[in-house]
């Protein structure tokens, strides 16, 4: 009992101690302007400020992994690579973050590798269409660089769709595209797994965008998005992970600062930003339909897409699941022979169990799955037009495992058997009751906020955000109590008597652990679940007609 409690006090001086770290950690790194988190050397070889139009993305060659520099590992006979990480909130780097990285796999591979960073912030009246200029403008640099070949392409999440913007806009583009957890079907997803793209339904749609942005002076704070991740799963993000950190602060810790360096470093997008994506693609779902405009003369049409992709999705993706990643291919494409005929190749690659962000993170994935794409891009730009799984058979069961030691193939699939269960007319509706909330908003209450709103209530508001403060309150630079942590710490560190697994007590601990965890994830079932049934109840009137009429047969 005396060694347990011991144990306890001092995990808990360390626990706080580390939660002290990520405070000082996230305000030296704001402090720093919020560069990159990528683990790997590189130099700037285009700012898109200087661009006309301008926009904040910059464009960044790896040159070296640790101390090896990288001109004599590559291979001369492969295309570059651009990596592009996903603005959805944080900062950039989370695709080369660590050694076993996208970017790691990709050099190992001998691809030079490019990577596409931005800014905290936007600049002033920035609009998709200038940020995907931006990108192209990269994509021409890199190909220029490399004799005209073209790059490939490599996405992840918001990364991903954007690239197929890239690739479906009027100028078209060339070379392989790899969209990782990237969704372009928004309206679908699973009842009771995907209750994000339900949101919109709950809060009237893209006018509470519109005012977030007018009170940030012009900024929508990407706080906002990392909360709504959040808050779609609560029993890891909220729970779990502080409460393993608890469990295992000796050998934790730096892991989880590392982490915590990138999902606290939050972005912002500008007001015309925000709403464009709100209102074209999560909302509107236009993108599917060939009704995204770039600018006066151009819409953007999937079927213009002439690339090979590769989709990669994961059934543990709450966020982009398979319906999101795939659904789009039967909208655009009716049947497989019109695939066919547009000499188009898609590939698909289905994870059963990555989360969102194990897509482009997880070390596993990226030296199995990854991996396994980059060795095969040959074989995929050679395959004939159509539609194919991706399979890869690794009895081994490594990740680490030899070339050959493992298998890949592309098995024929059919659109005909792509299909995802969606509720259009309720999303319609869903759209419906947007638009004329953002019209009243727009006309009646956005010119006021707007004049009320000034660059110092903006910063005042960005720093009194929750997600904000629930860190850098741990600071001794705003609690003084943390002090005291930071002097015992040490102590702490060098007298520490942990006792062992076979504790009762420490297998109690975790047996609450899990006992709470598992309690909170039943809310978060029910809620989920009740959150499905009120949407129906509101917008899906014809499916609850059919399930009413289905349960009166029944009796």
């Amino acid at each position: 009992m005396t060694a347990y409690g011991i144990d306890v006090l001092q995990r808990q001086v360390l626990f706080f101690d580390t939660l002290r770290q990520r405070a000082n950690a996230m305000l030296a790194h704001e402090a720093e302007g919020m560069p990159p988190v990528l683990k790997f050397k590189y130099e700037l070889l285009a700012d898109a400020a200087t661009f006309q139009p301008a926009s904040n993305y910059q464009l960044l060659k790896i040159l070296e992994v640790g101390e090896i520099c990288l001109d004599d590992c590559l291979d001369p006979d492969k295309p570059p690579v651009i990596i592009i990480d996903p603005r959805a909130g944080h900062g950039p780097g989370i695709g080369g973050f660590k050694t076993e990285s996208e970017v790691g796999i990709a050099l190992h591979e001998g691809y030079p590798v490019y990577f596409v960073v931005f800014t905290p912030d936007p600049v002033p009246g920035q609009t998709l269409a200038d940020v995907l200029a931006g990108l192209r403008h990269f994509v021409e640099i890199v190909s220029d660089r490399h004799d005209g070949r073209a790059p490939v392409l490599y996405g992840n999440c918001q990364g991903g769709w954007a690239a197929a913007l890239l690739a479906a806009d009027c100028e078209g583009l060339t070379g392989p595209v790899v969209m990782n957890g990237s969704p372009l079907s928004y309206w679908a997803g699973e009842p009771g797994a995907n209750p994000m793209r339900l949101a919109a339904g709950f809060v009237g749609g893209v006018w509470v965008n519109h005012l977030l942005s007018d009170l940030g002076n012009g900024l929508f704070d990407g706080a906002w998005l990392v909360q709504n991740f959040e808050n779609l799963k609560p029993e890891g993000a909220i729970f779990r992970k502080y409460a393993d950190l608890f469990e295992n602060v000796d050998t934790d810790s730096d892991r989880f600062l590392e982490f915590e360096r990138w999902w606290g470093g939050f972005h912002r997008l500008s007001r015309e930003e925000i709403i464009a994506i709100v209102e074209n693609l999560f909302i509107g779902n236009r993108l599917e339909q060939g009704l995204v405009k770039l600018g006066p003369d151009c819409e953007i049409d999937l079927k213009h897409i002439r690339n090979p992709l590769v989709i990669f999705a994961s059934y543990g993706d709450n966020i982009t699941p398979p319906h999101q990643a795939l659904g789009w291919i039967p909208a655009v494409y009716k049947t497989t022979e019109e695939l066919i005929d547009a000499d188009q190749r898609i590939v698909y690659l289905i994870n059963q169990h990555a989360g969102h962000l194990g897509i482009f993170v997880s070390a596993s994935v990226a030296r199995l799955e990854h991996r396994a794409i980059l060795e095969s891009l040959g074989k995929i730009e050679a395959l004939e037009p159509g539609l194919y799984e991706m399979k890869i058979d690794n009895p081994t069961g490594d990740p680490d495992c030899a070339h050959d030691q493992y298998t890949v193939r592309f098995e024929p699939r059919q659109v005909e058997d792509l299909v995802f269960e969606t509720q259009p007319e309720a999303f319609e509706r869903v759209e419906q009751v947007s638009t004329q909330m953002e019209a009243v908003y727009s006309t009646f209450v956005s010119p006021s906020v707007r004049a009320w709103s000034t660059p110092l209530t903006a910063e005042v508001l960005k720093w009194s955000h929750p997600m904000r403060m629930s860190r850098y309150m741990f600071s001794e630079m705003f609690n003084p109590a943390m002090a005291m942590t930071a002097a015992l710490a040490p102590m702490v560190r060098d007298g520490r008597e942990a006792v062992g697994e076979e504790n009762p007590l420490r297998r109690a601990e975790k047996t609450g652990v899990d006992r709470v965890e598992s309690g909170l994830s039943r809310l978060r079932v029910s809620r989920d679940a009740a959150t499905e049934q009120a949407f129906s109840w509101l917008y899906d009137w014809p499916s609850l007609a059919r399930s009413s009429q289905g349960g009166a047969d029944k009796k």
